[in-house]
């Protein structure tokens, strides 16, 4: 008989997988496209991710027997892997140089991060300075249309409305001023057109003071495991950036 902490671990390994290859396919996952890396049966995993779905970590489609994480799925997701992320070592030398060119200016550093979170994130990339009112530089908007997840036309009218009106972006961005790193999943965004979307904000500082806030625009199935890492790097370039102007 299997014990319950290793049934427990064997569901949150089974749903962990789920999401991960969601989040690389953008197709509703089987239980034979599981079973084979888990030591248990077809029949086995079908009634884990039955278990699952009935405690809100999946849900399914109905052309499909396969299933799709939810906004739970992916809170449970982030939180476990907030401790484990770290960025490779060529993605932090490509992101730097970036960084070496000749940026002499404020504006061009603010243009330079949300094109450098854009590119290297393939989501929507987002800067504001709070000492220029919270201006807001951003880029990437492109990535997020092209995505199969926000293709239809009410989550492109609200992304590009939210990246356009500013004035909401603001407020989710600079919400919870006292965590240097936040994300919201879905429904946890204020806006009900982008709850396709996720968003990650981190805050930049500059003399050891918070000087504004960067943050990445994508879908729910976003890579959060090379996301999160990006941005916690860029903020620190930034910062740094910023002090040698």
């Amino acid at each position: 008989m299997v014990r319950a902490a290793d049934r427990e671990a064997r569901n949150r390994g089974i749903l962990s997988s789920i999401i991960e290859n969601y989040i690389k396919t953008h197709c509703a996952v089987s239980s034979e496209d599981l079973c084979q890396h888990f030591d248990c049966s077809s029949a086995t995993v079908r009634n884990i991710m039955c278990e699952l779905e009935d405690q809100g970590y999946l849900t399914h489609l109905h052309t499909s027997g396969g299933r799709l994480p939810t906004d739970k799925g992916y809170r449970y997701y982030v939180d476990m892997l907030l401790s484990q992320m770290e960025l490779f070592a060529e993605e932090r030398e490509r992101i730097t140089r970036e960084y070496n060119r000749q940026l002499n200016k404020l504006e061009d550093i603010l243009e330079k991060t949300s094109e450098v979170l854009s590119t290297f994130t393939r989501c929507a990339g987002i800067v504001s300075y709070s000492s220029m009112n919270n201006k807001i530089y951003y880029n990437g908007a492109s990535f997020m249309i092209e995505h199969p997840e926000l293709k239809n036309i009410e989550n492109i009218r609200g992304i590009l409305r939210l990246l356009e009106e500013k004035k909401i972006l603001l407020e989710i961005i600079n919400r919870d001023l006292k965590k240097k790193l936040n994300v919201y999943i879905g429904g946890e965004l204020p806006c009900q057109d982008i709850s396709g979307c996720s968003l990650v904000v981190s805050t930049y500082d500059m003399k050891a003071r918070p000087s504004g806030r960067i943050a990445v625009l994508g879908p729910r199935s976003m890579n959060y495991g090379q996301v999160i890492p990006t941005i916690e790097y860029v903020s620190q370039l930034l910062g740094k950036a910023l002090e040698n102007l």
